[in-house]
């Protein structure tokens, strides 16, 4: 096992990703990558490369990637799992994780974060501070549910989707992959195809 983790992305997301894996303490030295060259540290920890040195780093490190942005985020993860890096799963020392739930690699699960029984999250998901996911949810991979986001049971959310802080899911619904949940907006029912929607209940927004 490697003693020493690397987070790919030095800004506001990967500053919350190093806090978690500080908290955790399994790693000996943790570091990061990022593309601004001005940046040399961030959370007091050194800053050794771009995402181009990723490569250099295999062997020595597990690697993270800390960017909030879905779709950056699945394309660099793809990457790593094709040169075959050793991706962790971070959980905050004070989420709540119920019994059978699996959590795929490269998933971050935030401080106050309760995500309930025989729920599957799939890997590369943000699960973010304060989100509750009640049981039998299935979210499909490079979601990202943001702060005080709450699903309800038996909620399906397809891969790549982003609900916005706040937003509320009724038991039951579907939400399939592509969506956008504005913020502080409520799912009450199946949303069949892929945009952006917003307000108590959601519409979609047509431009």
């Amino acid at each position: 096992m490697k003693n020493k983790l690397l987070i790919v992305g030095a800004s506001g997301h990967g500053k919350v990703v190093a806090d978690i894996a500080m908290e955790i303490d399994k790693w000996d030295e943790i570091a990061f990558l990022d593309d601004d060259e001005n940046v040399k540290s961030s959370m007091g920890l050194e800053i050794i490369g771009t995402s181009d040195d990723i490569f250099t780093h295999i062997d020595e490190y597990e690697i993270f990637v800390g960017i909030g942005n879905n779709t950056t985020r699945q394309k660099i993860h793809g990457i790593l799992e094709r040169v075959g890096a050793n991706i962790p799963i971070l959980i905050h020392p004070k989420a709540v994780i119920g019994r059978q739930v699996e959590v795929g690699i490269g998933t971050v699960v935030m401080a106050g974060a309760i995500v309930n029984c025989c729920t599957h999250i799939g890997k590369g998901c943000i699960v973010n501070t304060g989100a509750t996911i009640d049981h039998d949810n299935c979210i499909e991979g490079f979601v990202h549910i943001s702060p005080g986001a709450h699903l309800a049971g038996t909620v399906n959310v397809g891969k790549g989707s982003w609900l916005g802080i706040g937003s509320i899911v009724s038991n039951n619904v579907n939400i399939p992959k592509g969506c956008t949940i504005g913020a502080g907006s409520s799912v009450i029912k199946d949303i069949q195809e892929a945009g952006i929607y917003v307000g108590t209940p959601v519409r979609k927004l047509d431009y």
